[in-house]
């Protein structure tokens, strides 16, 4: 079976749960790369909407990566939970770790955006041997203070309609489930279960080569500099003028990770 860009979906049974996925080789004619690239997307989002739509996958694939790029547990194909305490973000992060236990790879750039970043983050930091280098995009030092998405967004999934909702972001995430086909009540839980944080001294144990990017205008991300400063091996990236959702596929954003990598290969 293929998804609406044709890549073929895959699947992979990790005891505890089924991760959907797509397996991206290095575009033909292209030098492969050594270390490939583990996409972890944001909430509310799946790999088609948030990787491959956005250029993502095809841009890696012509540097010449191989591309992972995973649905989440109770996102887009894979399987669908309804207890918050099984999206605690290190549940999240063995299932991207467990990803690539499966299908042989030792080592990779594990790239995350948004939710993906803070469990990108977090396999990083439980799984330090795995991450040539940790990608972290759409979250800055809210890494540490706070969790950026309000535990709102979980009753606006709960809520019966998009039509009787008011709080701005509370609608904007609702009408963004929806356009994405969710499943509203998995993502009620998985907010609720989610919420987990890293202490400074966490994110200074975090040693491999960490990029942080953000958009000027989001809200929602927390200042990528502060992330970045307590990183041993952070870098910030501002990528101008956009606000969270689109600052996901940005060229700066594109520019700015294919040339961090190019320095770590």
């Amino acid at each position: 079976m293929a998804d609406a860009a044709g890549l073929e979906t895959r699947r992979a049974d990790l005891g505890s749960v089924e991760i959907a996925y797509a397996d991206v080789a290095p575009a033909a004619g292209v030098a492969p790369q050594p270390v490939p690239v583990l996409l972890i997307h944001g909430f509310a989002s799946n790999r088609g909407v948030n990787w491959i739509a956005t250029g993502w996958t095809s841009t890696l694939s012509r540097a010449g990566y191989r591309v992972v790029a995973l649905d989440n547990r109770g996102h887009g194909e894979s399987a669908k939970l309804y207890r918050p305490e099984d999206y605690h973000t290190s549940l999240m992060a063995g299932d991207a770790i467990g990803l690539l236990d499966r299908l042989g790879i030792e080592r990779a750039h594990v790239m995350g955006y948004s939710m993906g970043a803070r469990i990108a983050a977090f396999a990083a930091l439980e799984h330090p041997g795995r991450a040539e280098t940790v990608l972290l995009g759409g979250l800055g030092i809210h890494l540490v203070e706070g969790v950026g998405l309000p535990l709102g967004i979980a009753d606006a999934m709960e809520a019966p309609s998009l039509e009787v909702l008011t709080d701005p972001m509370q609608r904007m995430f609702r009408a963004f489930a929806e356009q994405t086909r969710s499943d509203l009540r998995a993502l009620a839980a998985c907010i609720r279960g989610s919420r987990q944080t890293l202490s400074r001294d966490e994110v200074a144990r975090i040693s491999m080569p960490a990029l942080v990017s953000v958009g000027t205008r989001d809200p929602i991300a927390g200042s990528p500099h502060e992330l970045a400063d307590l990183l041993p091996r952070g870098r910030a990236l501002d990528i101008p003028g956009r606000d969270h959702n689109l600052a996901v596929g940005d060229r700066v954003h594109k520019e700015g990770v294919l040339a961090f990598l190019a320095e770590h290969r």
